[in-house]
């Protein structure tokens, strides 16, 4: 199974791939584990990446595409990969479609997890940590304990929320049209309770 895993933010991608990884024994493929990597061995790539990061700068998508190609030729990917968190734009996935070919392999699918905007932000912004134990609630699905400490991420506030999504849909989204038009997008409803998800990806994945 070579597939690709998108959907907005709090859509619960993290949470299903881990799921499908399990389930296929493939490696879950994600472009912030290859760069930590890269920067902590001081390769050629992880010193390139490390020049822009430390300026607050994006890594230039041939570095990003470069570290793929050469992750996609480790044994464990051979039979199979998950990415999940890239692509992230189209021009991505157009280099990302030129090293597969390189390699001469190609995806099977890319599954697409949808989530209302408004369902998404009531998901994130509902979470609250407890301090004393660290354990996270859900103002609304998991309600906390009347003696809870209660506090709110940061990354949890309506306004941050609204910003991904819209970093999401201005530069992630346009990957729909692009995997729809070539046959491989496989849209999944990611409302409901995680197991019914689950299933729906999966059978998802599963589909010829």
């Amino acid at each position: 199974m070579r597939a690709i895993l998108i959907g907005p933010p709090g859509a619960g991608k993290g949470t299903q791939a881990k799921v499908i990884c399990e389930r296929y024994g493939i490696p879950q493929i994600s472009t912030g584990d290859m760069l930590r990597a890269h920067k902590a061995k001081g390769t050629e790539l992880g010193l390139k990446a490390a020049e822009f990061m430390s300026k607050g700068l994006l890594v230039p998508d041939q570095v990003v595409i470069d570290m793929v190609e050469e992750r996609l030729k480790q044994p464990d990917a051979q039979k199979g990969y998950l990415f999940d968190g890239f692509p992230r734009t189209v021009a991505q996935a157009e280099s990302l479609d030129g090293s597969l070919s390189r390699l001469g392999t190609k995806l099977d699918g890319v599954v697409l997890i949808e989530v209302a905007d408004d369902l998404l932000v009531e998901r994130v912004c509902g979470r609250r940590t407890d301090r004393r134990s660290g354990q996270i609630f859900h103002l609304k699905y998991n309600p906390p304990p009347p003696d809870a400490d209660l506090e709110q991420r940061a990354d949890d506030r309506e306004e941050t929320v609204r910003d991904r999504l819209r970093v999401y849909h201005d530069q992630t989204a346009p990957l729909i049209p692009y995997y729809e038009g070539r046959g491989l997008l496989r849209r999944v409803d990611g409302v409901g309770e995680l197991a019914a998800v689950t299933e729906r990806v999966l059978n998802a994945l599963s589909r010829e």
